[in-house]
C-alpha cells in the first residue's frame, strides 16, 4: 500500500484571503484524490475565518499538498493591519514521524512536532 502520510490542521485569514484560498483550492483538479480534505465552514463568525484540511494520503502526495499550502501562505495581506494567513498543520508520516508546518510570515515553516502531540498518533 505504500508509506502513509497524515496531515491535518487549519488556517486563519481575513475575508479577502478567504476569497484567495477558495480560488487556490477550487483550481485543483477536482479528481485529484485528497483536494476533498479541504473544509470551509459554511458559516464564518467574528471576525476571522477559519479553513481546514485533513487527510491520509499516500507520501508521494505531501509534496502536491505542500505546493498548495505555500501558495496560500503567500497571499499577501489585504487591510490595513497587514495580517497575513497564519495556521498549523501536524504531518505524521509513517517513516519520517511527525514535524509541524506552521503557515506564518508568508511561508511554512516545517520542524520537528513536539512531544506533546503524540498522542494524535497513538
Amino acid at each position: 500500500m505504500g508509506v502513509l502520510v497524515r496531515i491535518r490542521g487549519w488556517l486563519e485569514c481575513d475575508d479577502r484571503q478567504l476569497a484567495q484560498v477558495r480560488e487556490i483550492v477550487a483550481s485543483d483538479d477536482p479528481d485529484q484524490t485528497y483536494s476533498g480534505g479541504w473544509a470551509f465552514p459554511p458559516r464564518q463568525y467574528n471576525f476571522g475565518n477559519w479553513v481546514f484540511f485533513g487527510a491520509e494520503m499516500r507520501a508521494q502526495s505531501v509534496d502536491w499538498f505542500l505546493e498548495r499550502l505555500r501558495s496560500v501562505a503567500r497571499i499577501p495581506a489585504s487591510d490595513d493591519d497587514n495580517d497575513l494567513i497564519t495556521g498549523l498543520f501536524i504531518v505524521s508520516h509513517e517513516v519520517d514521524g511527525m514535524s509541524e508546518w506552521q503557515v506564518r510570515d508568508g511561508i511554512v515553516v516545517i520542524r520537528a512536532a513536539s512531544g506533546a502531540y503524540r498522542f494524535l498518533d497513538e
